[in-house]
């Protein structure tokens, strides 16, 4: 009998269970974890999940602080300030208590963007060193995982792990690059989020309200809209094709002819092309945690819609700062490198046009731009040199966040006037002066009249100023600079930082009708 009262009870107690919803533990975000980098200097927001009402108090230090789960379970606090140093634990405690041990404080930098922020240390430069020599436990990584999704995400998937031989070989090689010269530099522990993915377009990183704030986004999102909403006649189409294929190749291989051609499965609403989708997935989990800044590599994926950059690079980071509450944090990014694709397809003013939407953004307060037209590889569009990237992105950074009296940019185009058959030149970040990289004259110029036929022209430096002229051309009236995909150039400046490919007229470009 008692062992039938026993099972009765156990029944009971597991159909109680069934129907009434667990008691939920305290939970924390996957970048509230062990070994992760809080940001130092400002608010530190801790956040996660409890029962609704349930009393939630993170203690740090002398730091006690508690709140409530609202009704759906949420629960937010906020830590004072603090200063660079650890490790230290974190203790956070309702129903349930979490210890999160190894935390340093430091900088935190968000690092984004397609293939070229992806690429991992294994594959850059002189890896095998770069691998052995990479031991900096106060640098510390964290890498999110590749999601897609239809609404802003909570939560990621990831950990932070100690900057080591053992964990930075999959990780960003630009993103360590800039983080390893960053703490070499400041003697702080350093965060590295690196949240990209490759050959994605910056409006899949920009949230949905953004992009459906201006009616020159509406075509990419009529094609997502179509996309979708086609995708369950294209999946039915595809399933049917891929059961056919099966037989085919089955009956292929036991005639001994060729396998045929597998059917591609359709584009879909987790494709990593959807407008919002990466800012749903990658970045809307991270914005409550505190950051010094983030970094950007991309623009490939734009480059055929290189005027649309024009607004929609500017508009993704406006929103990021919107919605990640810190004001203009700091945004630094990397120009289009060099590249040969050849063929005859017409990317060279799709590239120099999307270089020229980079340029553009730097009129946003707080951003900086790495120049590597001299730093990519002709054969490959993914240039092993992530060293110097990195460390011009540091550059760029010590200036803008942290005030450092650096020279930290190439000459930028200013202005230009004309002189009779000559066009001079003025630029910003000389710094003690313009030089013709590797000597002799200047290379990359060309010049037009009114015609707005370029032909190569004659450079000469003139203190900070360059003269242009042809003879072809007796009556200038625009100049341009490196405006090619894999330009031949030498301008330089005194601190050995290459200048901007810009050009000085505004004559509509092959890319100012592309959607």
């Amino acid at each position: 009998m008692r062992h039938l009262d026993r099972l009765a009870c156990a029944l009971m107690l597991w159909a109680f269970l069934a129907v009434c919803p667990a008691i939920a533990d305290v939970k924390l975000p996957a970048l509230i974890s062990a070994n992760m980098v809080l940001q130092r200097g400002m608010m530190v927001p801790i956040w996660g999940t409890a029962d609704p009402g349930e009393s939630v108090t993170v203690t740090f230090g002398d730091q006690r602080v508690a709140a409530t789960a609202d009704s759906v379970g949420r629960w937010l606090v906020r830590l004072d300030p603090l200063r660079a140093g650890g490790p230290v634990e974190i203790t956070i405690a309702g129903k349930n208590t979490i210890t999160v041990r190894n935390v340093m404080i430091g900088d935190v930098w968000v690092c984004s963007g397609q293939s070229n922020m992806a690429w991992p240390v294994k594959l850059s430069a002189n890896s095998e060193q770069e691998i052995a020599g990479a031991r900096y436990p106060m640098i510390r990584l964290f890498t999110v995982e590749n999601k897609v999704a239809e609404q802003p995400l909570e939560d990621t998937r990831g950990g932070w792990a100690e900057c080591s031989p053992e964990t930075v070989p999959d990780f960003s090689a630009a993103a360590y690059f800039f983080g390893r010269d960053l703490h070499k530099s400041l003697n702080v522990p350093i965060g590295l989020i690196n949240t990209s993915w490759g050959g994605t377009p910056a409006e899949a990183w920009t949230s949905l309200p953004v992009l459906e704030s201006d009616p020159d986004f509406e075509p990419m999102l009529a094609r997502w809209n179509k996309i979708i909403a086609d995708y369950p006649k294209a999946k039915e189409d595809y399933d049917a094709k891929l059961a056919q294929w099966e037989q085919d190749a089955e009956k292929a291989k036991s005639e001994g002819k060729p396998e045929p051609r597998k059917p591609r499965p359709p584009v879909g609403p987790d494709h990593q092309h959807r407008t919002a989708g990466l800012y749903n997935g990658m970045i809307a989990p991270l914005t409550p945690y505190a950051i010094k800044g983030a970094i950007w590599y991309q623009g490939e994926s734009n480059a055929s819609r290189a005027y649309q950059y024009r607004k929609l690079f500017p508009a993704m980071i406006r929103n990021w700062r919107a919605d990640w509450g810190q004001g203009f944090f700091p945004f630094l990014f990397v120009q289009l490198a060099n590249w040969a694709p050849g063929g005859d397809r017409p990317m060279d003013d799709y590239w120099a046009e999307l270089r020229e939407a980079q340029l553009m953004t730097l009129r946003l307060p707080n951003t900086g731009m790495a120049v590597s037209i001299d730093i990519g590889d002709p054969g490959n569009i993914h240039p092993k040199n992530k060293q110097e990237v990195g460390r011009r992105l540091a550059l760029g950074a010590k200036k803008i966040a942290y005030g450092k009296n650096v020279a930290y940019s190439g000459p930028i185009f200013r202005s230009m006037t004309v002189e009779r058959d000559k066009i001079r030149l003025r630029f910003r970040h000389v710094y003690g002066g313009l030089v013709a990289q590797g000597g002799g004259s200047l290379k990359g110029f060309t010049i037009a009249g009114a015609d707005r036929k370029f032909v190569e022209a004659v450079a000469k430096i003139d203190g900070n100023m360059i003269v242009v002229h042809s003879d072809q051309v007796p009556n200038p009236v625009a100049v341009r600079y490196a405006w090619a995909i894999n330009p031949v150039c030498n301008l330089y400046n005194k601190a050995d930082l290459p200048a901007s490919p810009f050009r000085t007229d505004d004559w509509p470009g092959l890319t100012a009708d592309k959607l």
